[in-house]
């Protein structure tokens, strides 16, 4: 894997996904379009990858053949 210097994420099985800085400061997951816009940042986000990578490793281990996995936001968190 390859090592961040700029912030660290990292997972618990009962917590999901969190994100620090360097500075030890908690940080968030954003969804960001190619012009450097953010689109999405927040907890939502971080859940939504979170749900994808369990999904996608538990079909893996399943074996499938479903090693793509795909998620939409849900209507309630664009309000």
């Amino acid at each position: 894997m390859n090592e961040q210097a700029n912030f660290e994420i990292s997972a618990i099985s009962y917590k999901g996904l969190s994100v620090t800085i360097a500075s030890g400061e908690p940080a968030t997951l954003a969804v960001v379009d190619k012009d450097g816009n953010i689109v999405e940042a927040g907890p939502e986000v971080a859940r939504a990858a979170w749900d994808v990578a369990i999904r996608s490793y538990r079909n893996f281990l399943m074996g499938t053949g479903h090693l793509r996995v795909l998620s939409k936001p849900s209507p309630e968190s664009r309000n």
